[in-house]
């Protein structure tokens, strides 16, 4: 996997944590509700010694339960997130 979240659950952060092994140029990321709309999209480039992503700013989304997709051009992943207080 390209990347994956360190906790399924945040509260104003979520932060990725990179595979280290096959290391992306760049990520995608696109936070959407459980409805299937698109809340929030974020990209990175990614650097060499980078061993993750901060998607900051993501305190004032209601609590519930999100689903993260993350895109390197090539793969594709799909993650279930729950925003708690």
């Amino acid at each position: 996997m390209l990347a994956k979240p360190k906790f399924p659950v945040f509260i104003d952060t979520v932060v990725l944590e990179l595979d280290q092994t096959e290391r992306p140029a760049s990520l995608h990321a696109i936070l959407k509700d459980d409805k299937g709309s698109v809340i929030r999209s974020m990209s990175a480039v990614i650097e060499d010694d980078q061993t993750d992503v901060n998607w900051d700013g993501l305190d004032n989304l209601p609590y519930g339960v999100y689903s993260l997709e993350l895109t390197d051009g090539e793969r594709r992943a799909r993650i279930r997130m729950v925003k708690r207080v």
